[in-house]
């Protein structure tokens, strides 16, 4: 009776095989927008889509960051080929500049009560090359990333007029407002609260249209490792200055210092590490020229007397290199005044005094050893007619007289040669 029964189970389970539990993917951003944040969203779309997610959900806080990497990520999230989500989160979080572009390319935005969205005027580099070109450059940043904005709203049915003010005017706004607005869809506090309201809506995906079954769904979230952590540090524009201006430090301070090691070690560890971090960011090699050129300067200005042009020089081009070491077209962050202008001066004074000190030291007449004894004053010990004996510091040396020296008179080293010294009277 049993085995009839056990059969007929196994029969209607190979007919109706269990369905598996649909999962979606989550990631978290929280800082600035940068090349970390694109390869952390970049591989979570990956996973969503070889695993056949129901959705990848990016959970985001954000005050902005690099525009050319947002046009990456935005790239990417219009490809997708699964339901994007963006929901700004949690409590006090924001979609700020870089982040109204990605709340915007999302299939769906969601946000946390609490939260605000907006202000996306690029920030450029005002005030470098004229103001006539800043105004002419700011323009075209600006024309152009409201078309971006524009572009993005329209797609994903969103309210386009405030996107392009959200570009233009930095316009910005609170949850309830954005709902209203059309910005985003939903207002929602908690994670299953936001699965709940996603249930059951459509999607378009290229062309077919998808609708998201969310309820009751899996969050895979995946960790930020430590790698990433470390990384999306370094990736800071500050950071990389500070890191460059360490390296220079301690590679000079090493090359004067010979054998000090620890500057040398540190030196070379930051300016590794500086590369690696310019190498992710739109480097201008203009701006990084004219901080080689400013140093070059401190350098000069310990060899050749100046009265402190070249270093009025090198503070210049080092606030200027500074100012453009990151391509304004391409940034929407960027090294902050109240950092180089204490650096620069700081570099002019390392270079001046703590390097300058150094030369001066090693030009300084040597007073010890041997050739210290080069120009001290003795007397003859025994007469000297040339060779014989004289008395210097104390101590009895062999001697060579450049001509008849009486015993006790004054005479002068002027050479050593081995344990032998070359001596001349002194009248």
């Amino acid at each position: 009776m049993y085995w009839i029964f056990a059969l007929a189970l196994a029969g209607l389970i190979s007919i109706c095989p269990p369905t598996l539990a649909s999962h979606v993917e989550w990631v978290k951003i929280d800082g600035a927008i940068g090349p970390v944040s694109q390869k952390i969203i970049s591989e979570g779309l990956q996973r969503a889509e070889a695993e056949h997610a129901e959705a990848l959900i990016i959970e985001m806080d954000t005050p902005g960051g690099l525009l050319k990497t947002t046009r990456l990520i935005c790239k990417d999230l219009m490809a997708a080929k699964v339901p994007v989500v963006m929901y700004v989160s949690p409590s006090g979080a924001r979609a700020g500049s870089a982040g109204v572009f990605l709340t915007l390319a999302c299939h769906v935005a969601a946000m946390a009560p609490g939260t605000n969205i907006g202000a996306a005027h690029p920030v450029g580099f005002g005030g470098i090359g004229g103001q006539d070109t800043s105004r002419v450059m700011e323009g075209k940043i600006t024309n152009d990333a409201a078309a971006f904005a524009r572009t993005l709203a329209e797609r994903n049915h969103k309210n386009v007029e405030w996107a392009e003010r959200a570009v233009r005017e930095s316009i910005s706004a609170t949850e309830n407002e954005a709902l209203k607005l059309n910005v985003i869809d939903f207002v929602v506090s908690t994670r299953d609260s936001l699965l709940i309201l996603l249930d059951g809506r459509t999607v378009q995906i290229e062309s077919q249209t998808d609708t998201l079954k969310t309820l009751g769904a899996e969050i895979r979230e995946t960790e930020i490792t430590l790698r990433l952590r470390i990384l999306d540090l370094i990736a800071d524009p500050n950071v990389a200055y500070i890191l460059l201006l360490l390296g220079v430090y301690g590679l000079f301070f090493e090359l004067y210092n010979p054998g000090a090691i620890l500057p040398g070690v540190v030196g070379s560890l930051s300016l590794i590490l500086a590369f690696f971090s310019l190498q992710l960011l739109p480097v201008s090699w203009a701006g990084l020229l004219l901080i080689v050129a400013g140093i070059v300067l401190f350098i000069l200005e310990i060899k050749i007397i100046s009265h402190g042009l070249l270093t009025i020089g090198g503070v210049t081009a080092m606030i200027f290199g500074s100012l453009m070491l990151f391509e304004p077209l391409e940034t929407g962050i960027r090294v902050g005044l109240e950092l180089i202008i204490p650096a620069s001066l700081i570099t002019a004074l390392f270079f001046v005094f703590v390097i300058g000190m150094g030369l001066r030291a090693q030009r300084r007449k040597v007073t010890t050893g041997v050739e210290g004894l080069v120009g001290e004053i003795g007397t003859a010990f025994t007469p000297l007619s040339p060779l014989g004996k004289v008395k210097v510091h104390g101590e009895i040396w062999d001697a060579e007289g450049s001509g008849e020296i009486a015993a006790g008179s004054q005479i002068r080293v002027i050479a050593v040669h081995g344990m032998s010294l070359k001596v001349e009277n002194i009248p």
